[in-house]
Order: C-alpha cells, then sequence, then structure tokens
C-alpha cells in the first residue's frame, strides 16, 4: 500500500470516531466508508514482470482507449493511451529497463482523460527513458479529478522495467509513445495491468525458443 493512504484514511477514520461518540454510529458511516475507500484505492499489488527481451510493459492498470501516431522531437512513435479510473490501481511503472533522459512538468487543463484532447492540454508530466537502444517517452495526465501527479525518479537515474516510480492521484490517463517500428501487442478496449502487460515489443518481437514452432505476430506496425 502507498504510504499517502494512511496521510488521507486516517483523519477521516478519526473524523468517524468523533461523530459516531458525538452523534450517532450512522452519522459516522459516510466517513468511515471514505477511509476504506482511500485505503483500497492507494493499494500497491506486486506484479510479476515479464523478462522478454525488447519488452515494453504497461506504466498503468486501466483500459487502452486509443492507438493512433504521433511525431515527437521529428521522430515516428506509436502513442497507446490508457484510462484509469478511480477503480484501478494507479500506481505507475516504468515501461523499459533504461535511463531517465528528462522529466518536464507541463501546466494546462483537467479535460475529461477519454478525450483526445487532454494528451497535449491537460495537467501532465512528461518523461523520456532511454534504454535497448530506444528512447520512448512515458505522459502522466491529469484528469477530471486528478489533482497531483507524482514522479520519484530524477533526470539520469537508472530504472528497471516495471519499477515503480511514481502515481496519478484519484483517475487519470497515461500515454506510452513507443518508437516505430514496433510490434503492438494491444488493442483499444484491452484491459492492461501495470508492470505485466505487454504493450509491445522494440523493434520487433523476440524469437520463440521452440524450434520448428510458428511465430505469433500482430503485425509490424
Amino acid at each position: 500500500m502507498v504510504r499517502d493512504a494512511y496521510r488521507y484514511a486516517l483523519p477521516l477514520g478519526a473524523a468517524a470516531i468523533l461523530i459516531g461518540w458525538l452523534a450517532s454510529p450512522a452519522w459516522a458511516l459516510p466517513a468511515l466508508v471514505a477511509a476504506f475507500f482511500l485505503l483500497w484505492f492507494f493499494r500497491d499489488p506486486e506484479r510479476v514482470i515479464p523478462d522478454a527481451p525488447g519488452a515494453l510493459v504497461s506504466p498503468a492498470d486501466g483500459k487502452v482507449t486509443h492507438l493512433s501516431k504521433t511525431v515527437e522531437d521529428g521522430s515516428p512513435y506509436h502513442r497507446i493511451s490508457i484510462f484509469l479510473s478511480v477503480f484501478d490501481v494507479h500506481v505507475n511503472r516504468s515501461p523499459i529497463a533504461g535511463v531517465v533522459r528528462e522529466v518536464r512538468y507541463q501546466k494546462g487543463k483537467f479535460l475529461n482523460a477519454m478525450s483526445v484532447a487532454s494528451a497535449e492540454d491537460n495537467e501532465q508530466n512528461i518523461v523520456k527513458l532511454e534504454g535497448e537502444g530506444q528512447t520512448v517517452v512515458f505522459k502522466q495526465i491529469a484528469g477530471l479529478l486528478a489533482r497531483r501527479i507524482v514522479f520519484t525518479k530524477k533526470v539520469s537515474d537508472r530504472v528497471e522495467r516495471g519499477e515503480r516510480i511514481g502515481m496519478i492521484k484519484f483517475g487519470s490517463r497515461v500515454d506510452v509513445l513507443v518508437p516505430s517500428p514496433s510490434t503492438i501487442q494491444v488493442k483499444v478496449g484491452d484491459k492492461v495491468k501495470g508492470g505485466s502487460s505487454v504493450l509491445a515489443y522494440l523493434d520487433s518481437e523476440p524469437q520463440l525458443v521452440l524450434p520448428g514452432a510458428a511465430r505469433s505476430s500482430q503485425g509490424v506496425v
């Protein structure tokens, strides 16, 4: 569990006790329910991290809402957008192993994170990771409810694939810019889990180790 859970939940728990003592247990129920919800919201489950060469994992739990092509710093990328509802785990993980080359916080709006415009207009944290011979861009994007983006690393830090690197509080979106060409492994509507779901394979998909086995592919795009 993320430590922030106690900072939010303990005051509500104390308020519930006080209200129950001064008024009645029934009046304390809303504060008590809110305290338990916050403890649940800040859960931080362990994940099995894929070790396949070139695997790029999801930085967050959620639903894939958009797949598109874009250009970043003059280079072509595939954008994979993932929407996090308030019911999803909000801990963010590094999509690849590598070095943090840039961290840039961009102030902006708080549009619905399902909107395409939120990718550019909303408040967000933009992180560039360099590893496995590629540069991957990861964006933590605020939504209607999100009011704080947390990133725990700094420029020049080394991160491992699936390592915890921050979180976005209360509903949000993450975008991953995958360098082209890569083999995309997800489609719109897929549910993914941070650190364990493979979004793409960089450059090309890995070779299967079984001799004579057919290669499984969703196509290099």
